[in-house]
């Protein structure tokens, strides 16, 4: 078919690329969002603009919001057709309390789970969530949106489809060809050290594209295989699962053998038991990490069984301080305080895993290894727009003289991608600041409205480069590239703008104030705004010289 190995591997490189890179453009940007996704979410909800606080005291102040919570409307909703009956009007069996917080987050995430009596299947759970302030215990308004850990670090792995874990599956999938395309596009590119040092931003769009592409893509190449890698290393239990197999029944029998291994008891015992102070359980703990000679705060804390004999409480250390995602648990019966477990040192298998899951998450304290973890990102979003210019450019006029309509699909769609899920994300922005606190009765509640005008907005966007792509099908540039540049750019001093009005926190406070979670996002938009008008203005003189080159052509003819 291919008269050598390596065209066999450009035809796949290409192929691959195009076919599942507008998934991975989307992979990528939204994940180099969520490096600094704590920071978007004080930005989108001025109420949590304050300095992250450590974990507070349980016994006071979490205890009492906790006893105080009951399932969200949304998990009673999902559990209505999986019950025997009517649903109760309260749940009191408490499964489990859990509390978790990270070094940059201001306020706190709350979630409890409740057994549900009459469900079909035992293992059902209600679930409520709550995020307070952890200096008060002050419930946030429960209808603000995290955008940037609920919305756009989901978005990154996910696509937000939800439904039998599809956008999951469809992520997967583009990883584990950006792997191939990875492998296949060093082959291709055989002088990659020259290719490192080659940019050519004067010549032709199709040779300064495919330029850039080479360089970002040679540049951040063990970027983008890592990430790739441990994102399928992440999700490895999805994508090969145990449960729901024919070994389901071994993997359960596991679980309780080793519940009875580890002493934490599997199953409630249905004997009501207090619950001792679980402040003190926290200074014990934090005791033993002491004189283990690592010391810190508390990064999660759970309680299992509530009000049970069978209850315990498990404490985890925050590992700001390494790269491998463990918590160095200890664990204590709830009842009593006594201790029953500390988690031992992990296998050489387990410590591989955690380092390289801590790796992709980067939970660890570390502000120029965050941002060059956003540069990677961005790089990697260069290499596949590029990678989509450089497809369209070099096809173009072909398809122009056979009638092909292929060219202008890609470049529709590539349009949609770049630019189109900028206006999707900043038109998310600017709805988070506009949107009234309070909604008119029947109205969506206001996350769920943000959400709504996001997709709303990519739509808009996907609909205009069609709308717009007909040069493209005469050998010329789409005029959408250009015009949605300079929506990008308006659209980015917006939002900049509505945080000054809305909140009082313009740039100059925020950077006086050395307030760098909301300063940081404001300069980040002010900076997508510069290049925005810098890629507009040489759309157009490329434009320009389009239709002059075209003309000329015309009067030859």
């Amino acid at each position: 078919m291919f008269q050598n190995f390596r065209l066999s591997m450009a035809w796949l490189h290409t192929w691959l690329g195009l076919v599942l890179g507008f998934v991975l453009m989307v992979a990528f940007f939204f994940g180099a969002l969520s490096v600094f996704d704590r920071e978007i979410d004080r930005w989108a909800i001025p109420a949590s603009r304050f300095e992250p606080q450590p974990m507070p005291s349980f016994d006071r102040v979490l205890r009492p919001v906790f006893e105080s919570m009951q399932p969200s409307q949304a998990s009673l909703d999902h559990l209505r057709e999986r019950v025997d009956g009517p649903l109760p009007a309260r749940f009191d069996t408490v499964r489990r309390w859990g509390a978790y917080t990270t070094h940059r987050d201001p306020v706190l995430g709350l979630f409890a789970g409740y057994e549900v009596p009459n469900a079909k299947d035992p293992e059902d759970t209600a679930r409520g969530n709550r995020t307070i302030d952890p200096r008060t215990g002050a419930s946030l308004p429960d209808d603000r949106l995290k955008i940037g850990s609920r919305f756009f670090y989901p978005l990154h792995y996910s696509l937000n489809l939800h439904w039998k874990d599809l956008g999951l599956w469809i992520v997967g999938l583009a990883a584990l060809v950006m792997l191939a395309a990875l492998v296949s596009g060093v082959v291709m590119h055989r002088k990659v050290f020259r290719e490192f040092f080659t940019f050519r931003p004067k010549k032709a769009a199709q040779r300064s594209a495919l330029d850039l592409h080479n360089l970002t893509g040679v540049l951040a190449l063990p970027f983008h295989f890592f990430f790739a890698f441990t994102g399928l290393v992440i999700f490895a239990g999805l994508y090969f699962p145990v449960t729901h197999t024919q070994l389901e029944p071994l993997h359960e029998l596991h679980e309780k053998l080793e519940a009875q291994e580890i002493g934490l008891p599997h199953d409630r015992a249905g004997m009501a038991a207090p619950l001792a102070s679980v402040d003190a359980m926290v200074a014990e703990a934090q005791r033993r990490w002491a004189a283990r000679g690592m010391a810190g705060e508390v990064g999660f804390l759970s309680v299992q069984h509530v009000n049970d004999a069978n209850g315990y409480v498990s404490v985890y250390r925050a590992g700001t301080d390494r790269i491998a995602l463990t918590g160095e648990g200890i664990h204590f019966k709830a009842s009593t305080g006594e201790v029953l477990r500390e988690d031992p040192p992990l296998t050489a298998v387990d410590s591989v895993n955690t380092f390289l899951t801590g790796l992709h998450l980067q939970h660890f304290r570390h502000w120029l290894l965050r941002w060059l973890y956003v540069l990677g990102g961005l790089m990697g979003c260069v290499c596949i727009a590029t990678g989509f210019i450089f497809f369209v450019e070099k096809r173009k006029k072909q398809h122009a003289r056979k009638g092909s309509q292929g060219s202008r699909v890609v470049d529709a769609l590539a349009v949609t991608t770049v630019t189109g899920m900028l206006l999707a994300a900043l038109g998310m922005l600017v709805a988070n600041r506009l949107l009234a606190d309070t909604l008119p009765a029947g109205w969506p509640p206001r996350g769920d409205l943000e959400q709504y005008l996001f997709w709303a907005g990519w739509a808009l966007a996907m609909a205009h480069a069609f709308a717009r792509s007909a040069p493209v099908a005469q050998g010329r540039i789409n005029p959408a590239w250009r015009e949605q540049s300079w929506a990008v750019a308006a659209m980015a001093l917006l939002a900049v703008g509505l945080n000054w009005v809305t909140t009082g926190d313009h740039l100059l406070k925020t950077l006086g104030e050395g307030y760098w979670p909301v300063a940081g996002v404001d300069l980040f938009l002010l900076t997508g705004a510069a290049l925005a008008v810098l890629a507009a203005r040489r759309l157009k003189r490329s434009l320009q010289a389009g239709v002059q080159g075209c003309k000329v052509e015309v009067a030859r003819v």
